[in-house]
């Protein structure tokens, strides 16, 4: 049964930082990509980071400079550095992962962490 688990979430200050990480087992992701969403209230789940198993990294505009995402496919894992945050990254961030080469496409999906950033 593959599964993606995250951690590292938590309340924490403006301009302060935190650092997730997702464990996934019951399969390898060598060949697709990890990534982050998250989930504010009352909205949609967006995008936020991914990175290919070759370590080429995606970010939405809005984090660029303040998050950082990286991957240790040896360990099954991929990490989400969160510096400068701010209330807006207030959501539920899941970790997902693919199966194959499509970038855009995630096919597992971790159950979720909260961060809550206070003003």
């Amino acid at each position: 049964q593959v599964q993606l688990v995250e951690s590292g979430g938590g309340l924490v200050q403006a301009g302060g930082s935190l650092r997730l990480s997702c464990a996934a087992s019951g399969r390898t992701f060598n060949n697709g990509p990890m990534g982050w969403f998250r989930q504010a209230p009352g909205k949609e789940r967006e995008f936020v980071a991914s990175i290919r198993w070759s370590g080429t990294t995606y970010y939405t505009d809005s984090v660029k400079g303040r998050l950082t995402i990286s991957r240790d496919n040896a360990k099954n894992t991929v990490y989400l550095q969160m510096n400068s945050l701010k209330p807006e990254d207030t959501a539920v961030y899941y970790c997902a992962a693919g199966t194959t080469n499509l970038d855009t496409k995630f096919d597992y999906w971790g159950q979720g962490t909260q961060v809550t950033v206070s003003s």
